[in-house]
């Protein structure tokens, strides 16, 4: 009888996806608070609140294994069958960019499914009254209340309403009633589990504000809202975890006490001193650099086994992984600020790199810390795996690593190619690769983009198409002169690590990083109604001296992080 499950589950989720689709951004009207706002920072003619935009937010592939876990102790990782994530800018965590396909819908469906199965059984001692062969019908369903409200809580990530519970108990009696006995209370629970599961109240993020009938907003700007204790709980959690609330976040959600800047900073900082944080503020600089890209990019295109004898596919993952410990050392145990991420002297290494690099290093296959030549080694920016990234399977590539530092680094996108692009020179062992791509300034059809990228990327030229330090090419005398241009620190430089010195004292590249931190944050882009908080990240940001957990901890304290807009209910069709 088991098949009868999928209809009234459908019956169940198609309900809460209607009473959602009933609601609409009203993004018309004027935001604000009054400029006599308590807890607002004096940022000038930014007294008024301007949320900005607040689109729901499905959960990624990350935060759907996390949840999963963190709800059920689950660590099947399901969400690793799900269809990748669409990437929108850097990032896969963009609302406008995760929709839910056909196909995605049906795993959806499977998973929940499948955790069910798996999960049910362990969640009856949570039902005392259901166990043993001949449960009381009523003792069972006044467990079933009370499960519901307790793991739907935490499922939904807010208590949910009597309409909810009073539904769930239905489906919990309906489904004892689909077992192979006369009254089976685990597929009850199953049919609970399976119905909370494909809830766009779990798939997604909702967020209706709250009006506060005791403080209402200021009259002439109606529209604007504060965030619930319970959705400002999760907007913590899915910043810096990556998952839903622990404990400590709900008993201040149940207490409202999320309300204020004070308090939200308070967990915020508690947050940050845990482990997964750690893995949080990787995940960005993963998808931020596209780090994430070096196994499968390089591993795709190759490397050329006569130029790169060295090379072989196990460098791969040691190259992803020294970046990342790198920042997280940087960040976690140095309290790194950005000028330390471009300029540091020192990376992580574990015997392997060290043999690769050609350096002393650690005798383990663990990573440790390794100082480097400073005259050659700056930052993430001679990391071999973001060098070999970008390159080409041949040579190095000054094009590819200068797109790379403008476009990542600067958040300056160069003009769009011609229609028509010539075809890159053959390697030639006669000539070093800068002298092969001199055409780039020569030739005007390419002189508008390349100006942009090629003086970048040819500081670069001492790291061969593998990220390997080398003092010539076939021979010949390198040339690693290059020239910054439209920005806010223009000036020529000498090879990498003057270059890496003058972007960590680029003001434009700090506030880059801020803002690839609200798009990550915020899973979306900044919008003018934004300027205010975008601001006042970049004074916290400064005021810190450019720390990245204080920068982190600088996006939960914004208007957009704590208002929305208020939700126009509208009568489903």
């Amino acid at each position: 009888m088991r098949e009868l499950l999928p209809a009234l589950i459908g019956l169940l989720v198609g309900a809460a996806t209607t009473t959602l689709a009933g609601c609409q951004t009203d993004q018309s009207g004027k935001d604000g608070e009054s400029a006599g706002s308590t807890d607002g920072d004096d940022l000038g003619e930014c007294g008024a609140i301007e949320p900005g935009p607040s689109p729901i937010r499905r959960l990624t592939r990350v935060e759907y294994n996390n949840t999963i876990y963190q709800l059920l102790g689950d660590s099947s990782l399901p969400a690793n069958a799900f269809p990748a994530d669409e990437v929108a800018g850097s990032f896969d965590n963009q609302a406008a960019a995760l929709v839910v396909s056909p196909l995605l819908a049906e795993q959806y469906e499977n998973a929940a499914e499948q955790l069910a199965i798996a999960n049910a059984p362990g969640l009856m001692d949570q039902l005392p009254a259901c166990g043993g062969g001949a449960p009381d019908p009523d003792s069972c369903t006044a467990d079933a209340d009370a499960f519901i409200r307790s793991f739907g809580k935490r499922a939904y990530r807010r208590p949910l309403t009597e309409d909810e519970v009073s539904t769930h108990i239905e489906l919990f009696i309906a489904g004892t009633g689909l077992g192979e006995s006369s009254y089976d209370p685990e597929v009850g629970v199953e049919t609970v589990l399976q119905a909370m599961l494909q809830s766009p109240h779990f798939l997604y993020r909702v967020e209706f504000g709250q009006l506060d009938l005791e403080d209402p907003p200021d009259p002439a700007q109606p529209d604007v809202v504060p965030l619930t204790s319970y959705e400002l709980a999760s907007r913590l959690s899915y910043l810096l975890w990556n998952t839903m609330p622990d404990v400590s976040l709900f008993e201040a959600a149940d207490a409202d006490e999320l309300r204020t800047r004070d308090q939200i900073e308070a967990q915020a900082r508690r947050m940050m001193d845990t482990p997964r944080a750690r893995e949080a503020v990787k995940n960005f600089h993963r998808q931020w650099l596209g780090l994430g890209r070096i196994e499968s990019q390089i591993s795709a295109n190759g490397k050329s086994a006569e130029i790169y004898p060295d090379y072989g596919d196990y460098l791969l993952s040691l190259w992803r992984r020294e970046t990342e410990a790198f920042i997280d050392h940087a960040v976690f145990e140095q309290d790194a600020n950005v000028e330390v991420l471009f300029t540091a002297n020192y990376t992580m290494m574990n015997k392997q790199l060290a043999f690769f690099y050609g350096v002393t290093g650690p005798d383990t296959v663990e990573f440790e810390r390794v100082e480097l030549d400073p005259t050659r080694y700056a930052g993430f920016l001679t990391h071999a795996g973001l060098l070999a990234l970008y390159a080409m399977p041949d040579r190095s590539s000054p094009i590819h690593r200068g797109k790379f530092v403008r476009e990542v680094l600067l958040c300056q996108a160069p003009p769009p190619p011609p229609d028509v692009i010539p075809k890159p020179p053959t390697v030639d062992d006669t000539q070093t690769t800068r002298e092969q791509f001199i055409q780039h300034a020569e030739d005007p059809l390419c002189s508008g983009c390349h100006r942009l990228m090629d003086p970048l990327g040819f500081g670069f030229e001492h790291f061969d198409g593998i990220g390997r330090y080398r003092e010539t090419e076939w021979g010949l005398a390198i040339d690693a002169t290059g020239e910054l241009v439209e920005t806010d620190n223009d000036g020529p430089y000498n090879g990498v690590v003057e270059l890496a010195n003058k972007l960590a004292n680029s003001d434009q590249v700090k506030n880059c990083v801020a803002s690839q931190w609200f798009q990550f944050g915020y899973g979306r882009t900044e919008t003018k109604e934004d300027a205010c908080s975008v601001q006042s990240i970049q004074a916290r940001f400064a005021e810190a001296d450019y720390d990245i957990k204080e920068l982190v901890i600088a996006l939960t304290l914004t208007d957009a992080f704590r208002y929305r807009h208020a939700i126009a209910t509208q009568e489903a069709p």
